[in-house]
């Protein structure tokens, strides 16, 4: 039995996972020259197919529903996505430079060991929006068989009371989510749907105006909220869109390690995210307060306002429109589910265990949990929605600001990147046994300031001071995260710590084994080699430098 226990577990330990080690894999080290082929277009077409999703419709639309008016709600979309993406630049940067991932940079901040509670929230994050996003992927699929099949609408409802799916959805979902996992056994190809999404919107707002009696009425209806709960609202929900995308701004370099050039994620990012959400955010909210005018109330689930127009008028035109408009949506959040959420998790999974967890395994071990969290349920109303989109933003800021400040002010830009493989004593990133207590610190009182407000968003009651408090507790967590990192870094400064009169970012990171002239052809980078070799070793190779070029 010792025997054929050993051979198993020699055989679930993955490529380039060493035997001694469990930090070490290749699918977590610093991506190779031929995998850094994203450019500034590939960034603005991305954030384009990643924004044409159900949620990134239905996110204005279910703020709608509190009261404010089309173009209130457009701004203060606008005002996030501005904001957030930012962060996003800022945070993924040495992602950029040295294109390893957001769990191999918390490796840098947290400790070796300490890595795992961030790199873990960071997944649990993922796996949350991945079985969202499944759920809206069903209810595309079951609109499109509710087109084929009116019977799936007459089964009984067995999902229970607060359920966005009915038995009828189940099996949209089901049949959803094995979608999602055919596609993660081949090699991920690029999905492009910026054509698909240009159609859909464009039919689908065409289709509901037309319903609605033209834009006249739709576009006239102002907001049902005055004076200062108006204000108290618009804040919210300004800081709310933005923490609608923590995820991104924490896991930032997981795609900016894509990078070709470390700049180019800067103008793809800055105007490429905000003009993607914001353009679908005012077809998406057009489109909802066109329910308004054709059935009198608010549906702001997109999904749902097609299946209620082929249920009321079941023509054959009807079907044929929703079914194709059903797919498009269905393809969209085929690409939210791989590329937002299976991967990245499928990233932090490995992180977490790397001897015997690849991005792979990673990302069927998130299918599978996703699927077991029934996510149908919190999506059964916008308030839910809401909830859930500002519940887990405390834990995700403190991360961020700790990154940021580790990165620009700590270390300066200088990451050493073997010890980041490596749980030698001797590693900088070793700290206290495995863990820097200060990075510790100052996620604690960042997550502790917000406590309070993280409980009255879920449900305990709070005094109004607090609930509003709360509004802000994306910038109140990033930037006391940021502050109480520095300050515990200046009164017990790391070993490693960079003078600030100095700034040491290589301009890119190139793995030594493509450093054709001077690099060792490495499984293994030695720790304590320093980050100031691999900047010499940058400057003489010209090769390299014209491939990154």
């Amino acid at each position: 039995m010792t025997s054929i226990a050993s051979k198993l577990r020699r055989r679930l330990v993955v490529q380039g996972a060493q035997e001694t080690s469990f930090l070490d894999n290749d699918d977590i080290r610093p991506l190779s020259l031929k995998d850094r082929s994203w450019t500034q277009t590939t960034y603005f077409t991305f954030w384009f197919s990643a924004a044409a999703t159900v949620a990134g419709w239905y996110s204005g639309s279910a703020a709608q529903s509190t009261g404010l008016s089309i173009w209130e709600v457009v701004g203060c979309q606008a005002a996030g996505y501005l904001l957030i993406a930012i962060v996003f630049v800022i945070n993924g940067r040495p992602g950029a430079v040295y294109h390893v991932g957001y769990p191999i940079l918390n490796r840098a901040a947290f400790g070796v060991y300490g890595a795992w509670w961030p790199t873990f929230n960071r997944a649990v994050m993922a796996i949350v929006w991945n079985g969202v996003n499944g759920v809206q992927g069903g209810q595309c699929v079951y609109v499109m068989l509710h087109a084929i099949f009116p019977g799936i609408a007459t089964i009984p409802n067995r999902m229970g009371q607060g359920s966005a799916l009915t038995s009828g959805g189940m099996i949209g979902y089901v049949l959803f989510w094995l979608m999602i996992c055919s596609v993660l056994w081949i090699r991920i190809p690029k999905m492009r749907i910026l054509i698909l999404y240009v159609i859909s919107a464009v039919a689908m707002l065409a289709w509901t105006l037309t319903l609605a009696g033209g834009p006249g009425p739709v576009l006239s209806q102002g907001s049902r909220v005055h004076g200062s709960e108006k204000a108290w609202l618009i804040v919210r929900f300004v800081w709310l869109f933005a923490a609608n995308c923590a995820t991104f701004a924490s896991n930032a370099a997981d795609f900016q390690r894509y990078a070709k050039k470390p700049n180019d994620v800067i103008l793809g990012n800055l105007v490429g995210f905000p003009v993607a959400d914001v353009s679908v955010a005012i077809v998406g909210n057009i489109v909802a307060s066109t329910s308004t005018v054709i059935f009198g109330e608010l549906e702001w689930n997109p999904i749902m306002l097609l299946d209620r127009i082929q249920t009321e008028n079941y023509t054959s035109a009807n079907r044929a429109g929703c079914f194709f408009l059903a797919l498009m949506f269905a393809y969209s959040a085929l690409f939210s589910s791989v590329f937002e959420n299976s991967i990245p998790a499928g990233n932090d999974i490995a992180a977490l265990v790397p001897k015997y967890i690849s991005i792979r395994r990673g990302m069927f071990i998130c299918q599978v949990i996703s699927f077991a969290i029934n996510p149908w349920f919190l999506l059964g109303s916008a308030s839910i929605f809401i909830r859930f989109l500002g519940s887990y933003q405390i834990f995700l800021s403190a991360i961020t600001g700790i990154l940021i400040c580790n990165y620009y002010v700590v270390l300066r830009g200088q990451l050493n990147v073997p010890d980041l493989y490596t749980a030698d004593k001797s590693g900088v990133y070793y700290f206290t046994k495995g863990w820097n207590i200060r990075a510790y610190i100052a996620y604690l009182v960042a997550v502790a300031v917000n406590f309070a407000g993280f409980l009255g968003n879920m449900g305990v009651t709070v005094p109004v001071g607090i609930t509003r408090f709360y509004y802000f507790a994306y910038p109140v967590g990033l930037l006391l995260s940021f502050g109480v990192f520095l300050l515990c870094s200046l009164v017990s400064k790391p070993a490693h710590t960079v003078p600030f009169s100095e700034w040491s970012e290589p301009k890119n990171f190139v793995r030594p084994e493509e450093d054709t002239e001077n690099g060792p052809v490495l499984n293994g980078m030695e720790p304590g080699s320093s980050t100031d070799v691999q900047m010499e070793n940058e400057e003489k190779t010209p090769k390299v430098k014209e491939q990154l070029a």
